[in-house]
């Protein structure tokens, strides 16, 4: 099966693979041997994800910072 990247570097996985985790939204990329690996994340991983983010104070102006930061720009 193909999966399609977009103009937009977004990919489009095939609806047979899609079908396969139908209570998935998200997905853990990882890059292995030269290949991409998608995991699914569970719903209740990704909620203790935002908790955790949440009791850090973490906001999204904190994550716009840290990625001008990391791409070498001054906010």
């Amino acid at each position: 099966m193909l999966a399609k990247k977009t103009l937009k570097n977004q990919l489009t996985l095939p609806k047979e693979i899609v079908d396969l985790f139908p209570d998935t939204d998200s997905f853990d990329v990882q890059v292995e041997n030269g290949r991409i690996i998608l995991k699914p994340i569970q719903p209740d991983r990704l909620e203790q994800v935002q908790k955790k983010i949440t009791q850090l104070g973490v906001t999204e102006g904190d994550v716009l910072n840290a990625i001008a930061w990391a791409r070498g720009k001054k906010v």
